[in-house]
């Protein structure tokens, strides 16, 4: 079978060289299409592979119609909205992610973030500290354990809401478990976003939720950009002078929101994965997975039907 690295935005090479050892172990062929610049050069690679792995690339039904003997796609992390799941299943393609890879490296940097926010975007005048600071945290996921993990070290209060997560779980991990969204932002000083972009949750983080935190409120982001309403949030900030937003996806409205100097700040880039140790822990399980699939027919992480 021929393995398809596909990545406008490559792995490292440490990722690739484990991608390679795991794949030609089971007798794959491996191939890469790193740094592309156009669609075209996908659509062309595609052609003669049987299973494909990606990190942020668009995988469309246009993709998918130019991928003949196309089995698999597996996408090295946890968020696969950028891969069109109903024309996967369509075209008889299953579709995995690789959850919790990243996990510890988003965690990570939402702390990188909220020390950076806490102490004034480092201009020299005096900040605040994160200890005995009541933090939210908004799906308890991977991610969300490992930043309530994180949080305890700092002596933070750590409270979070899931609505798929039970109760009796998140207080099992030594998290005070709230009964709503609104409840969360009510009661924490900073809320840390780590639900995916679906169709429940796109701009569900609005004017009123987050007019409900307190004053000093910090919004942090390293989830997806469509689950912010920007237009409501940046009306929000500008009425209440006293909150913060940080995020590691740039939002639409990146110029809008620069506006509130000292008080806004996105990454570049997308960040929350770019890790060494994330970036070959996520290359490395879905060519697993792959040589799973292909062993056994196992489809433990597929996210289509």
């Amino acid at each position: 079978m021929k393995v398809l690295v596909a990545t406008e935005k490559p792995f490292a090479k440490v990722a690739i060289d484990g991608i390679r050892s795991e794949v030609e172990a089971a007798g794959h062929q491996l191939a890469l299409l790193e740094k592309y610049t156009e669609k075209a050069q996908l659509l062309d690679a595609v052609k003669d592979a049987d299973a494909l792995i990606i990190r942020s690339d668009k995988i469309d039904a246009e993709v998918l119609d130019a991928a003949k003997q196309l089995q698999i796609v597996v996408r090295a992390g946890a968020g696969y909205d950028n891969v069109d799941l109903a024309a996967a299943t369509a075209y008889k393609v299953v579709v995995e992610n690789t959850p919790g890879q990243n996990a510890n490296a988003v965690a990570e940097l939402v702390f990188g973030l909220l020390v950076f926010a806490v102490r004034n975007f480092y201009n020299g005048k005096s900040g605040t500290e994160l200890l005995g600071k009541k933090l939210g945290i908004l799906a308890f996921g991977n991610v969300g354990r490992n930043v309530a993990r994180i949080a305890k070290g700092f002596g933070m209060d750590v409270y979070a809401f899931d609505a798929y997560c039970p109760k009796e779980a998140i207080e099992a991990a030594g998290v005070h478990a709230v009964d709503s969204q609104d409840a969360l932002f009510e009661t924490a000083d900073i809320v840390s976003l780590h639900i995916p972009a679906t169709a429940e949750t796109k701009q569900s983080i609005n004017y009123a939720l987050v007019n409900k935190l307190p004053k000093g409120g910090i919004l942090v982001n390293t989830a997806r950009k469509e689950v912010i309403n920007e237009p409501e949030l940046l009306k929000l900030m500008a009425e209440r002078t006293d909150l913060k937003y940080v995020a590691d996806i740039k939002p639409d409205a990146d110029a809008e929101f620069a506006q509130f100097e000292g008080r806004y700040f996105a990454t570049p880039k997308k960040m929350g994965a770019q890790t060494t140790e994330a970036n070959t822990n996520a290359g490395i399980a879905a060519a697993k997975q792959i040589n799973a699939f292909f062993a056994d027919g196992c489809t433990k992480f597929q996210v289509n039907k």
